[in-house]
């Protein structure tokens, strides 16, 4: 079999193994912010996303920036990096990786202040500390993935998420059993965090003594410190950022909430308790975000793997596809987040409130994930840091409407801006994309059929929920929640049914649906 076959299949196989290990830690990354929520109420949770940012930049450098940028160097080194060139690598990683750091930890109480609580400034200089294990974190990662071994990212990555995750909910039962201040919680999630960095280089080291170097003939270094500094700092948080859309606009709202709140009058617990609230729908967001992107994301080394081999139409089937799939997924989960929230609200968050700027939040799924989807394409196609920008774009037009609106209609406006913010990151990437390919309709959306199946699945979830919404408030937590994933499977199997007799699949696409027997049966 050809050598370059066998190295292609590898690199595709391994691409889908870091995709789907990622699918699996934003799950959990979602998941656990619900108990987490329950646990310290709406202020503890206040707490934790006003340093998640901090914690969640770390993660995304250490995991799809540097390495990225590590493993593109290794590739012009036939496979093995020389010792030199490693540690040049490790020493600019270490110096900026400890500049973070400690522009972080003299900066804390600054910080706070902008933030509108001081009370805040010891769990921010606690979050910096993750930046400290950066450099192991990716270097390892970056040699691996290299080599085209991805096995031991996608372990690391697990055992990283599983580790901070249990951690912080043990920190927060703590916290909240021993009556502690609440600001601890978001000391206790920064040191779950510095843990789970830990254990995910322990578990790459691991491997590293499975698969140790071969090592190459040394040879002269022919790139310059400062072409290597540009290669991996540059280019590796240019990667970052293009997974750093929704963290960003959470930044935003970390920095700017709470002052606008209190600035118009709003007292300093009321305006952390409503900031808690309206942090309610990241956990929600990101889940409907996960299931309505996976599928790109799992296409994109396909989508690559077609313009490589110079196969047009079978670019604009994957392109086209991609968005489909995507439209439909995430215009599902928001309709049904947004007619079911007032009962999802109560069984997940124990109580119904601030139920409307939510459901504002919720169309954040739907620009979210095309303008996601957009980009991965984009990003197969090489436009890396045109992308980034478009991002950058997103964030600064998120800033501006919330100094704007957070005054008039509080959490309201807040939801508004990170919309219309997403809004802006799709449009800007759709013009883009129309430019990279400007003689092929890429992007083919049965209109009709699309809305006629999505407005039937509306009206049948929500006239069904009217019917039995008497019985909902008499039914214990479990009963609830297994109301709620009633209607889910209805509205699930009302969608999809009418999507397949409006004709909205093509043939191929119904070869690749799940259940497709039990969907086409009727």
């Amino acid at each position: 079999m050809d050598e370059k076959f066998i190295e292609r299949r590898q690199l595709f196989r391994g691409a889908f193994l870091l995709t789907y290990a990622g699918l699996l830690s934003k799950v959990l990354s979602a998941g656990y912010r619900i108990p987490l929520q329950n646990i310290t109420g709406d202020v503890g949770f206040y707490v934790y996303q006003q340093i998640y940012p901090f914690i969640g930049t770390a993660t995304v450098l250490a995991l799809y920036g540097f390495p990225a940028a590590i493993s593109r160097l290794v590739a012009n080194y036939t496979g093995h990096l020389p010792k030199k060139l490693k540690q040049l690598i490790f020493i600019q990683l270490t110096f900026f990786s400890l500049t973070i750091f400690a522009v972080i930890y003299i900066l804390a109480p600054i910080i706070a202040q902008v933030m509108g609580d001081q009370g805040l400034t010891n769990a921010i200089k606690v979050s910096g500390c993750v930046f400290l294990l950066t450099p192991f974190i990716s270097s390892l990662r970056g040699q691996f993935q290299g080599e085209n071994n991805m096995v031991p990212t996608a372990a690391s990555q697990v055992v990283e998420q599983v580790i901070r995750v249990s951690l912080i909910i043990g920190a927060a039962a703590f916290i909240t059993q021993f009556d502690r201040s609440l600001y601890d919680v978001g000391t206790g999630a920064a040191l779950a965090s510095i843990s789970g960095a830990m254990g995910a280089v322990i578990i790459l080291l691991i491997y590293k003594k499975r698969y140790p170097d071969k090592q190459p003939v040394e040879k002269e270094i022919s790139t310059s410190g400062r072409h290597v500094f540009s290669t991996i700092i540059g280019y590796g948080i240019v990667m970052a950022v293009n997974h750093m859309l929704l963290l960003l606009l959470q930044f935003i709202d970390a920095l700017t909430l709470v002052p606008q709140l209190v600035g118009a009058g709003i007292s300093l617990h009321e305006a952390q308790a409503l900031k808690g609230i309206l942090d309610r729908g990241q956990p929600l967001a990101q889940l409907g975000i996960v299931i309505a992107s996976s599928l790109t994301l799992a296409l994109i080394p396909s989508v690559t793997k077609a313009r490589l081999a110079k196969d047009q139409e079978r670019f604009s089937s994957y392109i086209s596809s991609t968005w489909r799939f995507t439209l439909y997924l995430a215009s599902a989960a928001t309709a049904g987040l947004i007619v079911l929230f007032p009962e999802i609200n109560t069984v997940l968050f124990l109580e119904n409130t601030g139920t409307f700027s939510l459901q504002i939040f919720m169309l954040t799924i739907i620009f979210a994930s095309l303008a996601i989807s957009t980009a991965a394409i984009l990003q197969g196609l090489e436009h890396i840091f045109r992308t980034a920008l478009f991002v950058l774009v997103g964030v600064i037009v998120k800033l501006l409407l919330n100094l704007l609106f957070i005054p008039v209609i509080d959490i309201s406006g807040a939801a508004l801006a990170t919309v219309i913010a997403t809004v802006v990151v799709l449009g800007l990437n759709l013009i883009y994309l129309k430019k990279v390919v400007p003689h092929q309709k890429l992007i083919e959306i049965p209109w009709k059929s699309f809305s006629v199946s999505l407005m039937l699945m509306i009206i049948v979830v929500f006239g069904f929920n009217q019917l039995f919404k008497t019985l909902f408030s008499f039914l214990p937590r479990s009963g609830q929640f297994l109301y709620i994933l009633l209607f889910v499977i209805l509205g699930v199997c009302v969608y999809f049914k009418a999507l397949i007799k409006q004709g909205a699949f093509t043939d191929q696409e119904l070869d690749v649906l799940p259940l497709k027997r039990f969907l086409k049966k009727g």
